[in-house]
Order: structure tokens, then C-alpha cells, then sequence
């Protein structure tokens, strides 16, 4: 896997980019298989988006789960690229990585004040 070395370095950035490699790697390394600790070019490609998109994150250190975000800011075709893996690794998260899903659950309880500018 690539570094990622995030604008933001904060703990909670720094779980978030943390849970979504993890769930692309247990994605990748069951249905494209290939060796633990490893991505294909396309889950290598994906990560590398969803990090941008976490570090380009308006709410930063306040962001909330994705899918409880008001601002959808993956491309459509990434956005069902990346519920595709979610809905994969997701279960199977409580058991090969219990505190990181716990804590991303947890996450999806959390607040979130809709930022975006509103017209008048």
C-alpha cells in the first residue's frame, strides 16, 4: 500500500484512513485475491481516492461516517464502487477487527451539522 500523509493528522482522520484500508484490503485480498497486505491496481486506485476524499473533507476532524454525510463527495461510480466493499467488509469487520468496527459504529451516531451553504 501507498502512504497516505494526510493534511490533517488527527486521530480521527488518521482512524478513518485506517478502517477504509482495512475494508478495502479484506475486500481485495477475498474477491480479487491476492496476498494479505496487498491490493490489486483497481483497490490500489480506489484507496487512493477514498484518502483524497477524506483528507479533502470539509468537516475534518467533526466528519462524520459517509454514510451519514450531507455532502456526497465521491463520484457516483466510486461512491458504488466503495458501498460495494463496505457492504462486504463491513460484517466481517467485527471479527478480524473488532475495535476499529466498533468505533466506526459508534461514529454513525454522531451528529452532524449539515455545512453546505444554503441559497436564499
Amino acid at each position: 500500500m501507498k502512504a497516505n500523509t494526510p493534511k490533517n493528522d488527527s486521530p480521527r482522520i488518521r482512524r478513518e484512513n485506517k478502517t477504509i484500508s482495512v475494508m478495502l484490503q479484506l475486500f481485495c485480498n477475498d474477491n480479487h485475491h491476492t496476498a494479505k497486505d496487498t491490493l490489486c491496481d483497481e483497490c490500489e486506485a480506489l484507496l487512493s481516492y477514498a484518502l483524497r476524499r477524506i483528507d479533502r473533507c470539509p468537516y475534518q476532524t467533526d466528519k462524520p461516517t459517509c454514510a451519514k454525510c450531507p455532502i456526497h463527495c465521491y463520484h457516483k461510480d466510486r461512491r458504488e464502487e466503495m458501498k460495494k466493499v463496505m457492504r462486504y467488509s463491513g460484517p466481517r469487520m467485527i471479527h478480524r477487527h473488532p475495535l476499529l468496527a466498533i468505533l466506526h459504529i459508534l461514529e454513525g451516531f454522531r451528529k452532524v451539522k449539515d455545512i453546505r451553504k444554503k441559497k436564499l
